[in-house]
């Protein structure tokens, strides 16, 4: 046995860009090198995905359900294929190019699947020491029942046990962390507390340092325009946010803020700035898609396994025509792989 680490990969929503992304990816074999990986999926998309990108088949497939499964360490790429237990079903196995039940079933599945390979024994041939998720969507899950998880962060928090968490953009420019997830605007002034904004400070500080960062230097947005003009847009600033900074810098931590979030980013781009604290999605998210796109990384922090994901989603109009742009998925299993076996190289 080497030291490779193991990644579990959920294939994502079957009738969008997940399998060619994710065979992209893995067909560069420098990455195959660095990594042994345990696809939770579907072998008639992989097939499908490989036919419109002109790939040949170069993993090994598996029933999930047989006992040869556990022979996985013998691979470097592991198909453990769901397809039996859906002709066993007497579903047919097709894949519609938009949300419905059963890509919402399985796409839920293979992660729940990824998540259970962290908890084996470390002797376990398919326990593994890291999560790749392709992309969802919600629309399906909601149509499968899974309403109540809006989103891969949720649903990971809540199976490991994971409290305090939060969601963090890894780009080439820019770092973003969010103190809020995925919840409707007007919901926002109910879910911002000091004690989110410290968390989304204080883990961020922490992946940051993993990244390499000796000591990061944090901007913190605020939520109202203008960072609510010393209260005349608001109060939220003063009354969450800056005790949250203040709480962070008295630990040891050096946060600032808090920001007009339409100008931070600037100066972090600029580079004085080594990651952002955004308030809410939007906010943080659109300067990421806009400056990071087909580069940036989604990371759950928090979480007692290493978690990443590109950060693109389904991408239904374009799925199977073979024109996906790998590159964040391919940033996003370099990072895991990072992540879990380099010492950072310290970034002063």
């Amino acid at each position: 046995m080497d030291n490779k680490p193991t990644i579990s990969v959920s294939l994502g929503d079957p009738g969008g860009v997940g399998p060619e992304v994710i065979l992209q990816a893995l067909s560069d074999k420098s990455r195959r090198i660095s990594a042994r990986y345990l696809i939770h999926g579907s072998s008639h998309a992989m097939h499908l995905a490989a036919e419109a990108l002109g790939i040949d088949p170069f993993w090994w497939r598996v029933d999930a359900r047989s006992p040869i499964a556990s022979t996985a360490d013998a691979h470097d790429v592991v198909l453990l294929d769901s397809d039996p237990e859906l002709i066993d079903e007497g579903l047919n196995i097709r894949f519609p190019k938009m949300p419905n039940k059963l890509s919402g079933r399985l796409s839920f599945e293979w992660v729940e699947r990824a998540i259970a390979d962290t908890k084996r024994d470390q002797r376990d041939p398919l326990r593994s020491d890291a999560i790749v998720t392709g992309p969802i969507n919600k629309q399906a899950w909601a149509m499968a029942g899974k309403k109540r998880y809006p989103g891969h962060t949720e649903l990971l928090a809540q199976r490991l046990n994971a409290k305090y968490h939060a969601m963090m953009f890894v780009g080439d420019k820019l770092r973003v962390v969010l103190a809020t997830v995925h919840i409707p605007i007007n919901e926002i002034k109910d879910k911002l507390t000091i004690g989110a904004v410290h968390t989304a400070i204080d883990q961020g500080h922490q992946a940051c340092v993993q990244l390499g960062f000796a000591r990061p230097r944090i901007a913190v947005c605020g939520l109202n325009p203008h960072a609510g003009e010393d209260g005349l847009m608001g109060d939220e600033e003063s009354r969450i946010i800056s005790p949250a900074i203040d709480h962070a810098v008295n630990s040891g931590i050096l946060a600032s803020g808090p920001y007009p979030g339409d100008t931070i980013f600037n100066a972090a781009i600029a580079g004085k700035f080594d990651l952002v604290v955004a308030m809410y999605h939007d906010q943080g998210l659109i300067p990421v898609k806009l400056l990071e796109r087909d580069l940036a990384v989604n990371v759950t922090l928090g979480l007692p396994t290493v978690r990443t994901s590109p950060d693109h989603g389904t991408a239904f109009d374009i799925a199977g025509k073979g024109i996906a742009d790998p590159g964040s998925m391919s940033h996003a299993i370099d990072l895991a792989i990072k992540m879990c076996t380099e010492s950072p190289e310290v970034v002063e």
